[in-house]
Formats: structure tokens, sequence, C-alpha cells
């Protein structure tokens, strides 16, 4: 496949085939570095295409939207978050963010922080 600037959904159904086909490539190879730059072409076209206004989502709304389309698990939550139930409760508003929490996930998953601290609202117990 020859690289060039994904503009169209073939380019993009193209890209996505051959990123599966080079996706266990090894890093500073060709194919590796072919990887990389198609990733970051894909990227780009489904940031255009299909944009996510994170100044309307609060900290759950984002956390659900990591863990249903951004490639993340509820299990790596919890995994951060220090327990399945902790995760849980964050998700269903039952349990607020804490800053370390907010830390961990920050870190692990490069989220900015400032998408986490937004002030939201818990549901009554």
């Amino acid at each position: 496949m020859e690289i060039r600037p994904v503009r169209t959904e073939a380019d993009y159904n193209a890209a996505i085939a051959e990123i599966d086909r080079l996706w266990k490539a090894e890093p500073g190879t060709d194919d590796g570095d072919k990887l990389s730059i198609l990733a970051i072409l894909v990227e780009k076209y489904e940031n255009e295409r299909w944009p996510v206004d994170t100044s309307r989502l609060d900290p759950v709304d984002m956390l659900n939207y990591l863990v249903t389309d951004a490639g993340h698990t509820q299990a790596e939550l919890a995994e951060l978050l220090g327990s399945r139930s902790r995760a849980s409760e964050v998700l269903s508003r039952k349990r607020a963010l804490t800053v370390d929490m907010i830390h961990k996930i920050s870190t692990a998953w490069k989220v900015p922080a400032e998408l986490l601290i937004r002030p939201y609202r818990l549901k009554a117990a």
C-alpha cells in the first residue's frame, strides 16, 4: 500500500486493513514505521470525521466514552482504581473520583486531568 492522506471512507478502510496486516511489525523497521504513520493518518481522519466535543462531557461521561469507544475496558479501569466495585461505583455515579484516581487515569490513559476534574453530580444514596 502506498501511504497517502486518508480523505475518504475507502482510504480509511484501506488504511485500517493495512494497519491490521502490519499490527505486529517491529518498531524501527520499514513495516513498523509504516504502521506508525498509518496510525497517525487514521487518528487524524477519525478526529475530523467523528469529533468528540469534550467540553460537554463530565468526568463520568468521559470515562464511559474511554471504556466504550476509545479502546479501554472497565477491567482496566478497575485495575487503575483498585477494584471492580470501585470502578463500577464511579461509572454509576455512586462514588466520586478522588485526586489519586484522576492522577492514575490521566497518567495511564494519557487523558488531560482537566477533563476529569470538572464538577459533576453523583446519584443520591
